[in-house]
C-alpha cells in the first residue's frame, strides 16, 4: 500500500497504467463513485509493488507506504538508496499492531444498525453506544433501537458500551453534572441505575462522557468513577471514558488524567476539535498538538489505558472577510466532494498533517475547510503504534470516510474481549 496524492492533470486510468494498479481496486478502496478528481487528493494504492517514478528516492516511496526505510531496501536486496525510473520495488507487509478500538455508533433504524455493524464490527473491539443522557434526579434517558445495536453488536463479537452523557437540548450541562456529583444521594443513585442498564440490556460495560466539568468537580468525578467501577467490576463490566485533550494541567483542568486512569479499565482521549465551529477556521485533529497531548497522557494514564479518539470529519467555515459567520461539520467524503465541484486544489499542512482548501460559493461567499484524509489517518495510525497505546477510536461511524477502515485494516489487528 502507498497513498499517492493527485496532480494537476491526473485522471483515475493514467494513475492505473502509471502505477498499475486495477482502476476498480482504487475505485473501492477509496470509495469513488465519479472518476473525477482535483489536486491535492489523497488516494490509497492498494499493492506490493511500486513502479519508480522520475524524482522518486527511496526515501520518499518509504514516506508514502509507510515503511521504515531499512525494511524496505532489506525487502529488496538493495545495496544503496539509488533508484532507476521503471524499477519495481517490493513493499513488503508490516506486522499489524494488535489494539482495541472503540468507535461511536448513533442508533438510528435497525437497517442503518444492521449495516453500520456489519461494515465496522472487524475494525473495533468496542461500539460506544450514543447515547443515555443523564436527569437532574440521577435517572437516564431512554435511547431508540438499543437493543437492536447490543445484539448486533455480540452478534459480531464486538463488546457494547452505554455511553453516559450530560448532553442537554441546550448541549453538555455544567450544572447538571454539578448537581449530581456534589449529591452522594444522587451519585448513588445514578451508578446503580447505570450498573441496571447494562444488566438489563446486556451491556458489556459503561463509557461515561461527561463534559465541560468545572475545577471544582474534579476529584468528585474522580471519585465518581473510582465508585462507579466499584460498582461494576465484580459483574466484568468495563468501566471506560472520555475525556478532552490536556496538554498541560492548565487545560481543561476539571479532569484529573492521573485520577481518571486510575478509576477506570481505558480511557478514550477525544483528540479533535482542536478548531470547532464557534473557534474559525484551523485544523480539526492536528497532530503536532495530539503529540502535546500523548506526551502530557502517558505522565498520568497508562499507555495501555489510552485509546486515541480520531474524527471521520471536518469543519467547513463561511468567512466575511477574515471572519467566520457560520461553520458546518462536514464528512470526510462531503469534504472531498466538495473540493471537487468547486475545483478547488486541496493543500497539505506538515506541521498538522491535514488537508485542507478554500472556495467561493455561489452566493460569492468565500468558504475555508479543513479535515481529515487518507495521509492524516495514515499517520495516526503510526502515532497509536509509537506510543503503544492500547487503540485507536473514531467519532463517529456515520460519518462517510471510505478510506479509513482500509487503513485500519492495514495497521491493526483487534483484540476480541467477549
Amino acid at each position: 500500500m502507498f497513498i499517492y496524492t493527485v496532480k494537476s492533470g491526473d485522471s483515475l486510468y493514467a494513475i492505473s497504467r502509471k502505477y498499475q494498479v486495477p482502476l476498480d481496486t482504487i475505485r473501492s478502496v477509496n470509495g469513488l463513485i465519479e472518476a473525477d478528481l482535483v489536486p491535492g487528493q489523497a488516494l490509497i494504492m492498494s499493492t506490493t509493488t511500486y513502479i519508480v517514478q522520475p524524482g522518486d528516492t527511496l526515501s520518499s516511496i518509504a514516506s508514502i507506504s509507510y515503511i521504515p526505510l531499512q525494511l524496505l531496501k532489506t525487502a529488496n536486496g538493495l545495496q544503496s538508496d539509488a533508484l532507476t525510473v521503471g524499477m519495481r520495488l517490493t513493499l513488503p507487509a508490516i506486522p499489524k499492531y494488535l489494539e482495541e478500538g472503540l468507535s461511536y455508533i448513533l442508533p438510528s433504524s435497525p437497517a442503518q444498525i444492521q449495516t453500520t455493524v456489519k461494515n465496522f464490527a472487524n475494525l473495533n473491539t468496542y461500539f460506544g453506544v450514543f447515547e443515555y443522557h443523564i436527569t437532574p434526579d440521577g435517572n437516564l434517558s431512554e435511547l431508540a433501537y438499543d437493543d437492536v445495536v447490543i445484539k448486533a453488536a455480540r452478534e459480531h463479537l464486538v463488546a457494547p458500551l452505554a455511553t453516559i452523557t450530560n448532553l442537554t437540548p441546550g448541549g453538555f450541562s455544567s450544572e447538571i453534572t454539578k448537581r449530581l456529583l456534589q449529591s452522594p444521594e444522587l451519585r448513588n443513585r445514578l451508578i446503580n441505575n447505570i450498573y441496571s442498564l447494562l444488566q438489563t440490556k446486556n451491556y458489556a460495560g459503561v463509557n461515561v462522557d461527561f463534559e465541560r466539568l468545572r475545577v471544582d468537580e474534579r476529584d468528585l468525578y474522580s471519585g465518581f468513577l473510582r465508585a462507579l467501577n466499584e460498582k461494576l467490576k465484580p459483574d466484568g463490566y468495563y468501566t471506560s471514558v472520555a475525556v478532552p485533550v490536556k496538554r498541560s494541567e492548565r487545560d481543561h483542568p476539571g479532569y484529573d488524567y492521573g485520577g481518571i486512569g486510575s478509576a477506570v479499565n481505558f480511557v478514550f482521549i477525544m483528540a479533535y476539535d482542536f478548531h470547532e465551529a464557534h473557534s474559525g477556521p484551523g485544523p480539526v485533529a492536528p497532530i503536532d498538538e495530539i503529540r502535546k497531548t500523548l506526551d502530557y497522557a502517558i505522565q498520568h494514564i497508562p499507555r495501555n489505558k489510552i485509546i486515541l479518539g480520531v474524527p471521520r470529519y471536518g469543519f467547513d467555515w463561511t468567512m466575511e472577510g477574515n471572519v467566520p459567520i457560520s461553520a458546518k461539520a462536514v464528512s470526510v467524503k462531503s469534504a472531498t466532494d466538495t473540493a471537487i465541484r468547486y475545483e478547488a486544489n486541496i493543500q497539505y499542512s506538515e506541521q498538522h498533517q491535514q488537508p485542507y482548501f478554500g472556495y467561493w460559493d455561489e452566493q460569492g461567499r468565500r468558504h475555508i475547510v479543513w479535515f481529515e484524509d487518507a495521509r492524516a489517518r495514515a499517520a495516526k495510525c503510526e502515532l497509536v503504534i509509537d506510543y503503544k497505546l492500547l487503540g485507536i477510536g473514531a467519532w463517529q461511524l456515520g460519518l462517510i470516510f471510505p478510506q479509513s477502515a482500509y487503513l485500519i485494516m492495514h495497521f491493526f489487528r483487534q483484540r476480541r474481549v467477549i
